[in-house]
């Protein structure tokens, strides 16, 4: 009854103050930084400042806005035509709800070489959340460059078709009976006996069990948080529990590859053999490119141009290892140059609380011509061993 009767302003009318105030919301990612500046453009930038070298900005534009009141077309044609009002509010499924927003449309990006130089184009889904502070809770590409972002907003919240209804939760509080155990027997012996089939390299610890099911339940339950810094976990994936010395003689020899990468396209990195990138449709199956193949005498002649080391300065004045590059040629014949692809693989050491956590980006500075980053822990245990042209070995 409430949404029938309702007389007050249109979304558009809502968000206007957001639009006219000139204000941006960013998201930090692992590599990307995007920057969403309401009602004019979306971007994606990442910053790199070398040792005594200015600030190096890579950016794309994900959209700009093409009309001068990007809230007036649709909200004039719902007030002068009563029926339009009454039309479909388009939903989203966010953490499991479906969830009522309202589209802004944003194209006339930067030219896109995977689609014949077409520009980048988004769509900015603006949903209610009465605590919220205009943050980015998403970017996605749904499509090779085209995006969807969702953006947490308490002024739509005003508007009865669009108020953020909470799923009505109830506690469950159980209490084991006086003189019982505090968890079944057969439950305690079930969970050893899965944690047991995921490590088959070693015996598991107490404390280790402990950790791996926190780290399973963070991995799988990702609540929306609003304000905190970072309000979904992306790109990172977990890998199976082996030991550390049989992981990096695994990694070096190729036999175990990193899969990781956001969005349409998932990457495949296999130390020492190739770089792919894939995707996988349901219906049409997988699509496969081959970005670059391992030869060590190419990367050797690529690394005597080319630094395949970089260091970082500690503080006690020694220098340790902070990056190392390989480069992979021989790719998939590219049709806007009709050269094979080639990519340069970027390994960086990264800490993290779960020691079998990986991060990958890829970034494409030139047509089919590549950067992939590749962060992990793993690598951090196998930096140093580096030598002149930036090759890996298992520590001694």
């Amino acid at each position: 009854e409430e949404e029938k009767d309702y007389k007050g302003p249109t979304p558009g009318e809502l968000l206007e103050p957001l639009f006219k105030q000139s204000s941006c919301s960013y998201r930090i990612e692992s590599y990307w930084t995007y920057e969403v500046c309401h009602g004019k453009h979306i971007r994606q930038y990442h910053e790199e400042k070398e040792t005594g070298q200015k600030i190096n900005i890579q950016e794309y534009y994900l959209g700009n806005m093409m009309i001068k009141n990007p809230l007036s077309e649709p909200d004039q044609e719902e007030k002068e035509n009563p029926k339009e009002s009454a039309k479909e509010i388009p939903t989203k499924n966010i953490e499991g709800q479906m969830t009522p927003y309202y589209p802004v449309e944003m194209g006339n990006g930067t030219p896109c070489s995977l689609r014949q130089n077409l520009p980048r184009s988004s769509t900015v889904m603006y949903i209610c959340h009465p605590e919220a502070k205009h943050e980015i809770l998403s970017v996605a590409e749904v499509t090779t460059c085209e995006y969807e972002v969702v953006i947490l907003t308490p002024l739509l919240c005003s508007h009865p078709k669009y108020r953020f209804r909470a799923s009505p939760v109830n506690d469950i509080f159980c209490q084991s009976l006086p003189g019982s155990p505090l968890k079944p027997h057969n439950l305690e012996q079930l969970e050893k006996q899965q944690e047991m089939m995921k490590m088959p390299f070693r015996r598991v610890k107490e404390e280790e069990m402990h950790s791996v099911k926190e780290e399973k339940f963070s991995s799988i339950h990702k609540p929306v948080a609003v304000g905190s810094h970072q309000l979904l976990t992306v790109g990172t994936t977990h890998i199976s529990k082996l030991t550390d010395e049989q992981l990096i003689k695994e990694f070096l020899s190729g036999s175990y590859c990193f899969h990781g990468g956001v969005g349409w396209w998932k990457y495949e990195f296999c130390y020492g053999k190739y770089v792919h990138q894939y995707h996988e449709d349901k219906e049409s199956g997988k699509t496969s490119v081959v970005v670059g193949t391992w030869s060590k005498e190419e990367h050797i002649e690529w690394s005597r141009k080319n630094a395949a080391r970089t260091y970082y300065l500690r503080e006690d004045g020694t220098q340790t290892v902070r990056m190392v590059s390989h480069f992979y040629g021989n790719g998939d014949v590219c049709d806007l140059t009709d050269k094979p692809r080639q990519v340069t693989v970027k390994l960086k050491c990264k800490e993290s609380d779960s020691p079998h956590a990986v991060t990958i980006y890829m970034l494409e500075p030139h047509s089919c011509q590549y950067i992939l980053g590749v962060e992990s822990p793993v690598i951090c245990k196998i930096l140093d061993t580096a030598d002149e042209y930036g090759l890996l070995s298992v520590p001694s």
